[in-house]
């Protein structure tokens, strides 16, 4: 056996591990109350991602029980989480805007208008078990991912990635 392979294998062993540790970032220290904006995430930051939980209210792919009638307010104790999907969707091409170039999105940044329209908008988010939307909030496809927006300000208040695959 070649000897340079053997001293190289417990380095590369030992850079994975750092990396592994580098990589596990804690959850976010606190949340925001209710009324006040969640904090915006820093670019080297990643978010503590859960896995996607059963929507409240409903049973997972049928519509909720009177549909039209929707949360008055959010609850960001509720909403506020960054889930990745526990399967993806194939619901037929996203149609980007000119110059779209993917980003990933995380609770309290701020949409971009362009995507805060109803050509974006999810309106049979029951389809994908997402949660009911509170008044003035919307579901948002952006690219893979599915965003709960603030409709007027654009604010991202719940974020499942890779749901559309």
């Amino acid at each position: 056996m070649n000897l340079s392979i053997c001293l190289r294998a417990p380095l590369l062993g030992a850079s994975l591990l750092g990396l592994a540790a580098i990589t596990a970032l804690p959850p976010l220290a606190a949340a925001a109350s209710p009324r006040e904006p969640m904090p915006a995430m820093g670019r080297m930051q990643a978010p503590h991602m859960e896995p996607q939980r059963e929507p409240r209210g409903y049973t997972r792919f049928r519509p909720p029980p009177a549909i039209e009638r929707r949360p008055p307010s959010i609850d960001r104790g509720y909403y506020g989480h960054h889930f990745q999907a526990d399967r993806a969707y194939r619901i037929g091409p996203y149609h980007a805007p000119p110059n779209f170039v993917y980003r990933r999105w995380v609770i309290g940044a701020i949409l971009p208008p362009l995507f805060w329209g109803r050509n974006y908008w999810l309106t049979d988010y029951w389809l994908f078990g997402l949660d009911i939307p509170p008044v003035g909030y919307e579901w948002v496809r952006y690219g893979p991912d599915a965003l709960l927006i603030d409709v007027d300000s654009g604010e991202v208040v719940q974020v499942v990635y890779g749901i559309f695959g």
